[in-house]
């Protein structure tokens, strides 16, 4: 595998989490090291250990996965849009945010993010491509546009406020559509 093409593949499957990331930042009431760490680092490495179980479980997995994979990944990433749509227009304007790179939200976020990757992943064992390079540059490279992503998102936010959050989470309605049309329409 080339490097251009491994830079390549490790950009798109990143691109989704860049959005989704920006998004988030969006919605932070403060943006926090910490928040910047744990998003980055868990969608990092969920970008990295998909590809690898994807890679490990073969062709047979594949049929059954990708009957409902984008299904999933719609789902989660519409119930996130939602709920910001749903605070920037009815919410609270003084009411304390839920951090979504905590608990079930970050699962949420790092799964529909790379369900892509585990695809990536079966593809790769089909063409009898080793795994563990383009696992390493897909996780490092998520990892880097997740945090430039929160960082561009909560800009966003305190310039726009309650409207950037509204359209953060069209975002993520818009990519869960598209990873929908793209999957029913392929």
């Amino acid at each position: 595998m080339s490097p251009l093409f491994l830079v390549a593949l490790a950009l798109a499957l990143a691109l989704d989490a860049f959005a989704v990331s920006v998004a988030v930042g969006v919605g932070l009431e403060r943006l926090e090291g910490r928040s910047v760490f744990r998003l980055s680092f868990h969608i990092g490495l969920f970008h990295a250990i998909m590809p690898v179980l994807g890679w490990l479980a073969g062709s047979s997995v594949r049929r059954a996965v990708s009957s409902f994979d984008h299904w999933v990944a719609f789902g989660l990433l519409a119930v996130l849009g939602g709920k910001m749509i749903f605070d920037a227009f009815f919410g609270k304007e003084d009411r304390t945010r839920k951090d979504p790179t905590r608990g079930l939200s970050l699962l949420a976020i790092c799964v529909a993010t790379t369900i892509d990757a585990f695809a990536v992943g079966l593809s790769l064992a089909m063409l009898e491509a080793g795994i563990l390079l383009p696992a390493a540059a897909i996780g490092g490279v998520s990892a880097v546009l997740t945090a430039a992503g929160l960082l561009f998102g909560r800009t966003l936010g305190a310039w726009f406020g309650r409207g950037a959050e509204a359209a953060g989470g069209a975002v993520l309605l818009a990519i869960g559509i598209r990873i929908l049309t793209d999957h029913l329409s392929g």
